[in-house]
């Protein structure tokens, strides 16, 4: 599956307790966007790591999103 990144794209997520915050500029919403709507349309068990060395910022907590 190929996902894409809008230019620019900042995206952070923390968690605490049992909650999660994903706080992103412009750029990062358009980018989990389109590759939420690519996840949708391929098949169950197709999924997305999100972690610092690939799209998040340092600090980040790790975030895997999976079409069921």
């Amino acid at each position: 599956m190929k996902i894409s990144w809008v230019d620019g794209s900042w995206i952070s997520v923390r968690t605490c307790d049992r909650e999660v915050t994903i706080s992103a500029n412009r750029e990062g919403l358009l980018s989990l966007a389109l590759q939420l709507q690519t996840l949708a349309e391929g098949v169950p068990g197709d999924h997305i790591h999100y972690y610092k060395y690939n799209s998040l910022e340092e600090g980040s907590s790790e975030m895997i999103i999976e079409k069921v």
